[in-house]
């Protein structure tokens, strides 16, 4: 119960206050926990940022492979994806997400990070081939960054309201992968 208070206080300072907010001084407060028992859950920063990508990720990929399934046809599914994806910019979890992933980590982190961002460009590549794209692994990677760009523009609180740049990415998306 202990960790799963301090990886909730995690999510909290980052989505709050970005990477320079997770502290273990900040942890033991939110959990009011001693600032050395945070020690005896993580070792470091990096190892905090480590479990929450286990933790975190799955779940957040759960949903956007829900909402693809719920899709009736290759298209749905493209549609989902970005769509699903743009409408957990307000979870925590995502917040959470971009925080770390601005942040400085060690290599281990990083590629935890990377290995979940490749889980999701795998979900998508067979819809792309099933819409005939030649190339669907490169199609789905450069979709990936289509949603990307569309997530740091919500991030940055852009002067398109968030459903004006959801319908943009969305229609970018269908038109460049069917193409």
């Amino acid at each position: 119960m202990q960790r799963a208070a301090l990886l909730d206080a995690a999510r909290s300072l980052l989505s709050e206050g970005g990477t320079e907010a997770l502290t273990f001084p900040a942890l033991a407060e939110r959990t009011g926990l001693a600032r050395s028992s945070v020690y005896e859950y993580f070792r470091s920063r990096a190892a905090v940022v480590e479990e929450l990508c286990e933790v975190d990720f799955p779940v957040w990929a759960a949903d956007v492979s829900a909402a693809m399934q719920r899709a009736g046809s290759a298209e749905g599914k493209v549609e989902a994806y970005v769509r699903q994806q743009l409408a957990l910019v307000g979870d925590r979890r995502h917040r959470a997400v971009v925080a770390i992933s601005a942040s400085e980590l060690d290599a281990g982190a990083r590629e935890k990070i990377r290995a979940a961002h490749g889980g999701l460009v795998a979900m998508i590549v067979e819809a792309l081939a099933e819409m005939g794209h030649g190339e669907p692994r490169l199609a789905a990677m450069l979709l990936q960054g289509v949603v990307d760009a569309a997530v740091r523009r919500i991030e940055l609180g852009a002067a398109e309201d968030p459903s004006v740049i959801t319908e943009a990415a969305v229609s970018m998306a269908l038109r460049g992968v069917s193409g």
